[in-house]
């Protein structure tokens, strides 16, 4: 049966146990920021006890101070940055405290980067203004590295349409790739893959397609080719995403988060069976990258093409009559 007639709706597969938390590569500043969170619950739990006791009275999802699933503690909504995809706690927008952070013109992944890199350049910009000439050109170095850094982790807004049938843009960057697959297991069916390049000069953040049930995660750690090569794909470390459309006939297709030769960190913060909307933010490739998109090709019409320059959450990608 193709993926155009499916009317039973997929089971959801459990998480693999090689995802352990929604940025499953690790890295140096998530240990850091991993380690604060310790610190900072530790802290909280001693000093901060009642403010504890009512975030937990406001906490949504299963009962008591450990979330089913999750690896640590969840005593507020920052607990969650990194375990969201193995637990089910919540707090309601009007009792999340943090929830300005989302309104913040950057990654919200990318935070403690940001925090970690850009501080000792700031300091070493500073310090270089007091060097022996040319300190403007000694200032220079840091400051270039500082605004690349900050470039980079930006997340600004997108108006995403409304359009019924477009399926937007996964990913920021370049189509570099549109092939076409006789049959394709998830999808059930002749497919077409569109593969989109991200330069480090892109936004880095992922959105999903189309409204949208999570059906399956699967991780696989690799190597770090140039995202350019095609079989960075297979080789490169990806995150694959299988996902049911909610709009009939419930049409299945996915995508993969590749890292690349610059890129080391994958992050897909999205739980099996959760419903998303066309447009939801749901992670993040760190540094250069490729994302691609595999749909359905019964009843598809391509709106781009090899070379043309897309927008996440904004470009349409094709259309579904």
């Amino acid at each position: 049966m193709s993926s155009s007639s499916t009317i039973e709706p997929a089971a959801a597969v459990p998480l693999p146990d090689n995802i352990q938390s929604v940025q499953p590569g690790g890295g140096r500043c998530y240990a850091i920021e991993l380690a604060w969170g310790r610190w900072r619950r530790w802290w909280l739990k001693t000093f901060r006890r009642g403010y504890v006791r009512r975030m937990a009275e406001k906490r949504r999802g299963p009962e008591g101070a450990i979330s089913p699933g999750a690896p640590h503690e969840i005593l507020d909504p920052r607990d969650l940055k990194y375990c969201r995809n193995r637990c089910q706690a919540y707090w309601d927008a009007a009792d999340d405290p943090f929830r300005w952070r989302e309104r913040l013109p950057f990654a919200r992944w990318g935070l403690a980067e940001l925090q970690l890199m850009g501080w000792p350049l700031v300091a070493a910009t500073v310090a270089s203004l007091f060097a022996p000439w040319p300190y403007l050109l000694v200032a220079a170095g840091p400051l270039v590295v500082l605004g690349l850094i900050v470039y980079f982790f930006r997340d600004p807004p997108r108006r995403v349409p409304s359009e019924t049938g477009a399926v937007v843009a996964p990913a920021d960057g370049k189509v570099v790739e549109i092939a076409r697959i006789d049959h394709d297991e998830f999808c059930d069916g002749p497919a077409v893959k569109i593969g989109i390049f991200l330069s480090i000069f892109n936004v880095h953040i992922n959105r999903a397609p189309l409204s949208s049930r999570v059906v399956e995660l699967r991780y696989s750690p690799g190597e770090f080719l140039n995202a350019l090569r095609p079989e960075s794909a297979i080789r490169n470390e990806n995150m694959w995403i299988g996902l049911e459309a909610e709009e009939s006939p419930q049409r299945r297709y996915w995508v993969r988060q590749i890292s690349g030769a610059i890129a080391r960190r994958i992050v897909c913060d999205l739980r099996p069976g959760e419903r998303v909307a066309r447009g939801h933010k749901f992670g993040m490739i760190k540094l250069g990258s490729r994302t691609e998109l595999v749909l359905p090709a019964e009843g598809l019409e391509i709106a781009v093409k090899l070379g043309e320059k897309i927008k996440a959450g904004t470009t349409i990608m094709g259309r579904y009559g």
